[in-house]
């Protein structure tokens, strides 16, 4: 034999060999899991994306509960939520807002009331309205203060239109 077929001898056998040994690790590493298991098998279920959605929704739910201290397990009409209500004010009444809680006029002339001199946010103009001055409709209010609230003129027959969220009472 000469040298030259000695070296293609050897270079098929490595060609070979590299061939087969990267086809065991190309292999290995395909089937290879966290937890060794194949996808799909009981140590490894697949699961569809609603399922675990589901389970995050879960979760969620349960922390905010225990960071509000359950506020959210046995919710009420007038709970605070991140919902918009339509409440209607009849003439006489008024709507008396929880911290926090945001509200839009959509009809009718409202008000502030206050049992102090502070007021509410009005968000749109970035202004404070105080007790007793009129309130703009389509305007985003924020109360900052439980206590605090609107009702509709005096000089109005008609109640008030508002849309609400959060925690309010009607008084």
């Amino acid at each position: 034999m000469n040298k030259l077929q000695k070296y293609s001898t050897l270079s098929i056998v490595v060609l070979a060999g590299v061939l087969m040994l990267g086809s065991v690790i190309s292999t290995s590493a395909d089937g290879a899991t966290v937890s060794g298991s194949q996808p799909g098998s009981v140590d490894d279920p697949v699961v569809t994306k609603s399922y675990v959605d589901e389970q995050v929704q879960k979760l969620v739910v349960a922390e905010l509960a225990k960071q509000t201290g359950g506020a959210g397990k046995n919710p009420d009409k007038n709970a605070e939520s991140s919902e918009l209500k339509v409440v209607t004010i009849k003439s006489g009444e008024k709507l008396i807002a929880k911290a926090g809680t945001e509200f839009i006029v959509r009809a009718g002339k409202a008000v502030v009331y206050s049992p102090d001199a502070n007021g509410i946010s009005d968000l749109t103009d970035g202004k404070d309205i105080s007790n007793e001055q009129d309130v703009v409709n389509n305007h985003l209010l924020l109360f900052p203060r439980d206590g605090r609230g609107v009702m509709p003129d005096a000089k109005q027959k008609n109640g008030l239109t508002v849309m609400v969220r959060g925690g309010y009472d009607i008084k």
